[in-house]
């Protein structure tokens, strides 16, 4: 036999483990790799930065999905209720599906672990669960008074006498929502708090919905969207780069800049190497994990594409060459 006939003999089990252990190393021994932040992310993390520390602008996060896609919305959502609470930047969560709501729970405890001095009521809102069928009511209410539309927050308190509400009424100030879903709830948002008050619409999708929501993206009526786990790796290094950036000349941050995104490899383990344009500098910044997830996640899913991509080349190749040398025979 050839060596291309040999090679369409293999047994596909062991090109299955192949592709495994292409998934699971990454994962086990995370690596420092280039990630490029597209525009629509760089877009929603603009416009989410313009409110911090402003007292009379707030977001509103709308968590509708469950568990099965928790692969990829789950690391967005840590990384933009991260960027609010660096930023000082008020947060209200919302959920209209039973299943979301541990998730949206869990997504503000992972995140604020590494901020002390956060308190429910002043930094941030977790509105809760609150049936479907109310959600038209809600939309529209809060268009007019959130306090009126929501009432309660998840802990039975009364919205309005909140210290968070303080300059916050309606979607004037509560000017951007953010829809994670893996369908198209967004749309929902888009036609009543978009359309009838002007409100800002941004979406964090799986990446087979990111295709359907691109034409309104180009219309204007996202500002913004995170598309499935690169996305979220996008995001999470644009708060590293950021918001979580600190030094002498910037101790809450830096301004956004393309240019620092297009030189700077933020680190996703210990001692790695960042570039800042020709100057290079040792880390020993050791994020943690949550922090970091879609990037880690990022590097499987890259190095088992580019296998299944050769596995393929290699496949395809060897088989019109046994099939030419078994016509010349």
């Amino acid at each position: 036999m050839t060596f291309w006939e040999k090679i369409q003999e293999i047994d596909r089990r062991w090109i299955y483990l192949v592709v495994l252990l292409c998934i699971i190393i990454p994962l086990l021994i995370p690596f420092n790799s280039k990630t490029y932040v597209t525009e629509p992310t760089s877009n929603l993390y603009k416009k989410i930065d313009s409110f911090a520390g402003k007292e009379d602008k707030a977001m509103l996060l709308s968590f509708s999905h469950d568990a099965s896609t928790m692969a990829e919305l789950f690391p967005m959502e840590v990384s933009i209720l991260r960027h609010c609470f660096e930023r000082n930047i008020k947060v209200f969560t919302i959920c209209f599906s039973p299943a979301a709501a541990p998730l949206m729970a869990y997504a503000i405890n992972v995140a604020k672990e590494d901020y002390e001095n956060l308190e429910s009521g002043v930094d941030y809102c977790n509105f809760g669960y609150k049936p479907y069928g109310l959600f038209l009511p809600i939309v529209l209410g809060m268009g007019d008074d959130v306090s009126e539309a929501v009432d309660t927050d998840t802990d039975g308190r009364k919205i309005k006498n909140l210290e968070i509400m303080k300059g916050i009424r309606n979607y004037d100030d509560l000017n951007l929502i953010v829809d994670f879903a893996a369908s198209s709830a967004v749309f929902s948002w888009i036609t009543y708090a978009r359309v009838r008050f002007g409100a800002n619409v941004a979406a964090g999708v799986t990446a087979v919905m990111a295709a359907d929501n691109y034409p309104y993206l180009q219309s204007g009526q996202l500002v913004g969207m995170l598309s499935g786990l690169k996305g979220a790796a996008e995001y999470e290094k644009l708060v590293d780069v950021f918001a979580a950036y600190e030094d002498e000349q910037n101790p809450d941050g830096r301004e956004f800049s393309q240019e620092v995104i297009k030189n700077t490899w933020v680190p996703i383990m210990e001692k790695t190497i960042s570039y800042t344009g020709d100057t290079e500098m040792q880390t020993d910044v050791e994020l943690p994990y949550k922090f970091k997830q879609a990037r880690i996640g990022m590097n499987a899913q890259s190095i088992a594409h580019i296998m299944i991509i050769i596995f393929i080349i290699i496949g395809n190749v060897g088989y019109f060459l046994s099939k030419k040398n078994n016509n010349e025979v």
